[in-house]
């Protein structure tokens, strides 16, 4: 079942609950989806790691506002993106633990015979390819530094 067809799914069960969070959570996905379907100029289905990557890009945006909105003593704002960020998470694989990057990330490391942060690319596209949405790119970037240097 494609993601677009889930999100369809749990948009109804939303809609019949009355659960505006969710809801608007679920709508702003769509939307993402149905924006990346046309950016080509056709309708073609979208790859799953795209998805991915939309699912991570929106969780972000909400993090980013949350963060924004709690320093400016506004939680009236921050709890319903937060709210979202725990719908669109339902949607995302599993993330992987801080030690689980890191035992992969000294794999690669290993692998490619990297050293330095000269070849901090190299091991970064390599680590991105294999752990693909199961960890934050911020995650992830850290861990290549201090492994690195």
């Amino acid at each position: 079942m494609s993601l677009q067809t889930k999100i369809m799914d749990v948009m109804k069960d939303a809609m019949r609950a009355k659960d505006t969070v969710a809801l608007e959570a679920l709508r702003a996905i769509k939307s993402e989806i149905l924006l990346a379907q046309t950016a080509t100029g056709s309708k073609e289905e979208i790859t799953e790691a795209d998805e991915i990557k939309i699912l991570q890009r929106l969780v972000k945006m909400r993090k980013d506002s949350a963060e924004i909105f709690t320093t400016q003593n506004r939680p009236d704002l921050a709890e319903p993106e937060l709210a979202q960020i725990a719908v669109i998470e339902k949607f995302l694989p599993t993330q992987l633990s801080e030690a689980e990057v890191e035992a992969i990330v000294a794999k690669i490391i290993a692998e490619t015979g990297a050293s330095g942060i000269a070849s901090m690319g190299k091991v970064m596209g390599a680590a991105s390819a294999q752990i693909g949405g199961q960890a934050e790119g911020k995650t992830i970037s850290a861990i290549v530094k201090k492994l690195l240097v």
